[in-house]
């Protein structure tokens, strides 16, 4: 059974804990499976604003941890996934 709270994912503050509640995700049970693309475009049109692709790195950050609990540290950071998003343009 998982225990960890989607809280105690590094990266994610108080302000993307919000945006998941706006996408119906309460535990990181729920980010299990998700997809980051299609999570990024979910939160564009429930908040009607336009999000920075860090947003995107930000659920891929997340969902790799929620996945995998022994992630590499470097690959619990945001900006690891930043990384890979532009090597790969």
């Amino acid at each position: 059974m998982e225990t960890r709270k989607l809280k105690d994912l590094v990266s994610i503050g108080k302000a993307f804990l919000r945006d998941f509640e706006k996408l119906g995700i309460h535990s990181v049970e729920d980010l299990k499976g998700q997809n980051a693309d299609e999570l990024f475009e979910r939160l564009k049109a429930v908040t009607g604003v336009r999000q920075d692709p860090c947003v995107h790195d930000t659920f891929r950050c997340a969902i790799a941890q929620a996945e995998n609990p022994d992630l590499p540290d470097e690959q619990k950071q945001w900006w690891y996934w930043s990384k890979v998003r532009k090597a790969k343009n």
